[in-house]
């Protein structure tokens, strides 16, 4: 089959190619059954379907075998047709070359539905801002836009690039990037999203990231990406097509030298071997995996899905198990400071240091505590050279020395002693964040998180689908046993404790039992996420690192999405051994027909063509059901 990565200007081309090629064939077919006419006129028709159906097929079958030595499906399209007309059955290759024109056409259009799906993205993207500056609000153009600047976004503006709220309110449609239909309440301090919508209120927003890192940009890159990258089961049929081509080219021959010795004589021979060629021909069974793979990807991608390629799409039906991180993934990640103890100085004082160090961790933990300091109206301190320790905590340098803040592990890893006055503490339900500077504690800080609204819903419909469930997290075992009890989950399922090798580690052993999917946010969630079989990112939004160690990325932090993704991806699968089986059982009932019922060229053609647009709009099916929060549990394997 020719390429799949035709412009809309060369699909619009073969649209036009296919009318001529069907002009001519009805001028001949009306000399051949309603009206003698002109034999020039008849010849001439024939011709032009000829060159307007073989012309094209065969300059890319003779390309493919140039430049990559490889037989193209098109070729045997173009040696039928020449080979009946040899034998004086011009109409019928014309027939032939007509309907396999039409079926290119209809085949190329087809698949280009599911490429606009994601190709409209770029059209989300408004052209300019209005952008605030000291001369007031200007229109700019989005391309200008840099981090730092802030845009005026009136009702019914489109969000020109990632941002957050400042100042106003509003309720935004995130259904162009998340797929929910529902608007979202929006305040100062709230993300938002290229290409979505301002519903009513007017608010000033301050630009994160630029045109090139945004979340179309992303969408768009996953997407062009995921559609480069092929299938198991594309891989196949790529191999099988190649070879199988060469095997038709070899079995016609001896097809035509076996109705020979039969006694047929020599146009019989040709004719019924060309009608061998054409019932033969792997079209159907070469494209009938391209075709659900890319609905697959394209109807997720509406949904708010992103997979990184065919093999993620396929790999996510197969899942046994999915691991999730805890913090910000199975739970909201907007932590709240529960409680405050000062060992040393004031309270202020003692929170200005810790919000400093907090102040450029993604650590949903660091949010709440920047959060809480500005509520309170507390200036974070300068600290620099900060650096993360995963699964630890953090450490800076202010101007009398060095600080840290973490976990028991960091408070162990600087020689420091665990106060009584904190003792109760570190044994609650609650995550604590001690500061302290060398082996000196100076406070710490209680933080408690909630379970996401859809949680417990999406892990039930997990299990409903046959998955089993795992939590890992780096937290206290009290923390994580409090959150694993409100979702529901057993004692057994609830890992604790845990350093990014140990995620990894655990991973490992839940492969024994089948694929493992691991589900996480954060930075210290990419190892884990790079060895699982399928690795989800949650929300476009986060750790960038995360993003890029994924297979799969959820656009909305809704877990809820990711049953149907698995849904979806097994309705993929089911797609594609209804395409195969149709595709392979059409082309055994029509080698059979040729080669013991004398089966006409026409039928075999119509059979072969019809098989090939069957194929394609099956796959297409998918396109119809992209993925909703309605979407129960998936089905098992």
């Amino acid at each position: 089959m020719s390429s799949m990565t035709e412009s809309d200007a060369e699909r619009d081309a073969g649209l036009y190619v296919t009318a001529l090629c069907w002009i001519g064939l009805g001028i001949a077919t009306l000399d051949a059954f309603v009206q003698p006419l002109p034999k020039g006129l008849v010849w001439a028709a024939l011709a032009l379907a000829f060159l307007a159906g073989g012309l094209p097929a065969a300059r890319s079958a003779l390309a493919e075998l140039w430049h990559e030595r490889r037989l193209d499906i098109d070729l045997l399209m173009v040696v039928a047709a020449l080979v009946a007309a040899s034998v004086g059955a011009a109409l019928e290759g014309a027939v032939l070359l007509a309907l396999f024109s039409l079926s290119q056409t209809l085949e190329h259009r087809a698949m280009g539905k599911a490429r606009r799906a994601v190709e409209a993205l770029m059209e989300l993207r408004p052209e300019t801002a209005l952008r605030e500056g000291p001369e007031g609000v200007t229109e700019v153009p989005v391309a200008d836009l840099v981090p730092g600047d802030r845009v005026i976004l009136r009702p019914g503006a489109r969000v020109p690039v990632d941002g957050r709220v400042v100042a106003g309110s509003g309720h935004m449609d995130e259904s162009s990037v998340t797929g929910e239909s529902l608007p979202v309440r929006k305040e100062a301090g709230a993300a938002v999203h290229e290409a979505t919508v301002n519903l009513d209120g007017i608010l000033t927003v301050e630009v994160m990231r630029g045109l090139a890192q945004s979340t179309v940009a992303q969408m768009i890159r996953m997407v062009t990406e995921a559609q480069a990258m092929k299938a198991p089961s594309e891989r196949f049929s790529d191999w099988f097509g190649q070879r199988y081509t060469v095997a038709v080219l070899a079995g016609s021959i001896l097809a035509f030298f076996g109705f020979r010795l039969l006694g047929h004589d020599t146009g019989d021979a040709i004719y019924r071997a060309a009608t061998v060629l054409v019932a033969a021909s792997p079209c159907a069974v070469v494209i009938s995996v391209p075709a659900a793979i890319l609905s697959g990807l394209s109807a997720a991608a509406r949904g708010g899905v992103l997979f990184k390629g065919g093999a993620a799409l396929e790999g996510l039906a197969d899942v046994r198990t999915f691991a999730f991180d805890k913090t910000g993934t199975l739970t909201t990640g907007q932590a709240e400071v529960t409680g405050v103890v000062v060992l040393a100085g004031a309270e202020d004082r003692f929170l200005a240091l810790l919000a400093g160090l907090e102040a450029q961790s993604e650590h949903p933990i660091a949010g709440a505590i920047r959060r809480m300091v500005a509520l309170r109206g507390i200036v974070p301190a300068p600290v620099g050279d900060v650096r993360a320790h995963p699964s630890e905590g953090i450490t800076g340098t202010d101007a009398e020395g060095a600080l840290w803040a973490g976990n028991a592990r960091m408070l162990a890893a600087m020689g420091a002693e665990l106060p009584a006055a904190l003792a109760a503490m570190i044994e609650g339900a609650e995550t604590m964040v001690v500061l302290g500077r060398g082996a000196q504690v100076l406070g710490a800080v209680t933080v408690a998180d909630a379970p996401r609204e859809s949680a417990v819903a999406a892990l039930a419909a997990l299990r409903a689908g046959g998955t089993d469930i795992l939590m890992m997290t780096g937290d206290r075992q009290a923390v994580a046993d409090r959150i694993g009890a409100r979702l529901g989950l057993r004692p057994d399922e609830i890992h604790a404790g845990l350093l990014p090798g140990d995620k990894v580690r655990l991973v490992d052993a839940a492969t024994a039992r089948g694929r493992v999917a691991f589900v996480g946010d954060g930075v210290n969630d990419a190892a884990a996420l790079a060895r699982a079989d399928v690795g989800v990112a949650m929300g476009v939004a986060g750790s960038e690192v995360a993003l890029q160690a994924a297979d799969v990325a959820l656009m909305a932090e809704d877990l809820g999405k990711l049953a149907a993704a698995q849904a979806l991806s097994r309705r993929t699968a089911r797609v594609i051994r209804q395409n195969l089986t149709l595709a392979l059982g059409a082309m055994v009932v029509l080698v059979t027909g040729s080669l013991f019922f004398a089966l006409p060229l026409p039928l075999a053609v119509i059979g072969h063509e019809g098989g090939t647009l069957l194929v394609v709009l099956n796959g297409l099916r998918l396109l119809a059901d992209p993925i909703r929060q309605r979407h129960g549990p998936a089905s098992p394997a």
